[in-house]
């Protein structure tokens, strides 16, 4: 059950009574989510906050995630949730815990009951960057046999991608630790780790703060993963200039999707995407460098996953 009107799912906070700050702003949500009713939406409870599941403060998740929140209507009550990432993030929305969440593409496509599952959009592409130290002498993922690599926190879509990458590798001998971004990459610059792996946008503000980081290239892992797990992998360059490299590297790129349950009322739905579409300009993070898809072209390719219907009649109504 969703809090009551004027209330959070913070410990502590009260309701606003009647005449106090933050009452207007109450009434006017609720004469808001009873017009989604009137429109139709089906929403059985239109008291609650619209709760949009990121990532970790830092990452390109967290940033859009704000951005977004920051360009809704006021009167759906969005507020973001911090994460661990893409599958801390469906959980979430599985049970209740979230009504918005941003996922990987390869992380939704495993996600269960996948047909509760409904698309928003298709945001922007996330880049899978292994960093090691620039005077590391690996060259590739194979090379790192034998030492340690954190594959981002657990829960996170990198851990996921990185189990992946590490079967189709065949790399076994390989100490694995799940470290949130900041703290691996403190791990990283200290010599506790060997490498990390994250996926994100590029550049990310916390790996540009490292002092002489590398990028290992991905690319000859692409075909093993789209064989083993889909089409949702696909090749992708990091550009050079990027943590200082002097050329591109290659690497695997996965979607990222604006994702919510089926039952999402399709006022909401719409009203969502309706934003997403016409403050596309205001939904850059600094971090997505070349990385933003927020097109209706693209916004729509979501990899196989079903656009929610809220969704694909704003997409109609806006572009045929």
């Amino acid at each position: 059950m969703k809090p009551p009107l004027g209330r959070t799912d913070a410990p502590g906070r009260q309701a606003s009574p009647v005449g106090q700050p933050g009452h207007a702003d109450a009434v006017k949500r609720r004469v808001f989510l009873l017009g989604l009713l009137a429109a139709g939406c089906g929403a059985s409870d239109p008291a609650g906050e619209l709760r949009v599941a990121a990532g970790e403060n830092g990452g390109i998740y967290y940033d859009f995630a704000t951005l977004l929140v920051g360009q809704l209507a006021p009167e759906l009550g969005a507020r973001v949730v911090e994460t661990q990432g893409s599958l801390a993030n469906l959980e979430l929305l599985s049970s209740g815990g979230a009504e918005v969440a941003l996922t990987l593409a390869d992380a939704a496509a495993r996600a269960d009951p996948a047909p509760e599952l409904r698309a928003l959009g298709r945001v922007y592409e996330n880049y899978l960057q292994l960093v090691v130290r620039s005077d590391d002498p690996a060259r590739r993922l194979t090379d790192l046999a034998g030492r340690t690599i954190s594959l981002g926190a657990a829960g996170s879509g990198a851990s996921l991608s990185g189990e992946r990458m590490l079967a189709i590798a065949g790399l076994t001998r390989v100490r694995v630790e799940h470290l949130r971004l900041a703290e691996a990459a403190r791990a990283l610059a200290d010599g506790r780790i060997d490498a990390l792996l994250w996926s994100g946008g590029v550049p990310t503000p916390v790996l540009t703060r490292l002092p002489a980081i590398r990028l290992l290239p991905l690319d000859e892992l692409l075909s093993g993963l789209r064989r083993a797990h889909g089409s949702v992998y696909e090749q992708v360059p990091v550009p050079a200039g990027v943590y200082g490299s002097t050329r591109e590297v290659p690497t695997v790129g996965v979607a990222n999707l604006l994702v919510c349950r089926a039952s999402l009322p399709d006022a909401v739905a719409a009203s969502v995407t309706r934003t997403l579409v016409s403050r596309a300009a205001a939904l850059v993070p600094a971090q997505a460098l070349g990385t933003q898809f927020l097109d209706v072209r693209s916004l729509i390719g979501t990899t196989g996953l079903p656009l929610h219907p809220g969704a694909a009649a704003t997409y109609r109504d806006l572009h045929g």
